[in-house]
């Protein structure tokens, strides 16, 4: 079981009363007003982005008719999107989608990667991480560095414990060819990779696209995520990235054809062992 992340039952309850609304045949202005609270409050609730006070909530169960057993699960969620999570202390160095994507990741149960170029964040040994970050921002202060560096090294606790973070990770060839950081960094995350394949078999894969591959729908994209989280009633969300911009994304269609285009690109990619195999060529020939 994933661990509790505020982000994630803020989204959790603003969908299940989004949904209850609907149900309940009530417009987002009629319902807001019955609650006592603006329509666009309402609206960022059901977005997962702001909470509803203790009181108000109590109302917005009356309103819209929840059952008793419903009702404790809807409170139960309010109390855990109370919650700090250990990303708000980064607030000043992030924007509130990534924030919330740190969010989401962290009460996640499976994440599927894509990468074209670069080795995904959770996977990154903190030299190559430090290497992205000074070489993406040139200008930023060491301090801002290291604490960026920091939070993407908080992230990787996620990868380990009881529970870890079922991971899949397809990259093509170029991000363990790339030579990020220099020669030495470089051989040193390709050992990363191969010992954390060797110690979590089990929420770990790696798969490799080699040059070879004649192509698939995610060649030449940018990198993305797509998450599940353990409760049955949530969608797969999906992360994209670009050099410009981030989103996060959770319609339906558009995660469907990207959880598509991660399924072909595993089929371009070498198997499990082959791609063992290629990483570590990468540090064992020189």
């Amino acid at each position: 079981m994933a661990p509790v992340s505020p982000t994630v039952a803020a989204w959790s309850l603003g969908l299940r009363v989004r949904d209850k609304r609907e149900e309940a045949g009530l417009s987002g202005a009629v319902a807001a007003k019955k609650i006592g609270i603006a329509a666009a409050y309402l609206s960022d609730v059901e977005r997962g982005k702001k909470n509803l006070s203790a009181d108000r909530l109590e109302i917005l169960l009356d309103v819209y008719e929840f059952p008793d057993d419903e009702a404790e699960e809807i409170r139960n969620l309010r109390e855990q999107a109370t919650h700090r999570g250990w990303w708000t202390k980064y607030s000043a160095l992030f924007n509130e989608d990534l924030l919330r994507y740190f969010g989401f990741e962290h009460g996640a149960e499976s994440l599927r990667t894509y990468g074209s170029d670069l080795i995904t964040g959770l996977l990154q040994t903190e030299d190559y991480a430090r290497a992205i970050i000074e070489s993406g921002a040139p200008n930023l202060r060491l301090a801002e560095v290291d604490r960026r560096v920091q939070c993407r090294i908080t992230r990787q606790h996620r990868i380990v414990g009881d529970e870890p973070l079922q991971i899949m990770a397809v990259m093509s060839e170029a991000a363990i060819r790339q030579q990020v950081g220099g020669e030495e960094v470089h051989r040193a995350q390709l050992k990363h990779l191969a010992a954390l394949i060797d110690q979590s078999p089990d929420s770990i894969e790696i798969r490799i696209v080699p040059f070879q591959a004649t192509g698939h729908p995610a060649m030449g994209g940018s990198g993305f995520s797509l998450m599940t989280f353990p409760s049955g009633q949530l969608p797969t969300l999906l992360w994209q990235e670009t050099v410009t911009s981030t989103q996060l994304i959770m319609d339906a269609l558009t995660t469907r054809e990207y959880g598509l285009a991660h399924a072909e690109a595993t089929k371009s990619a070498l198997g499990r062992e082959d791609s063992y195999r290629l990483i570590k060529q990468g540090f064992s020939q020189r």
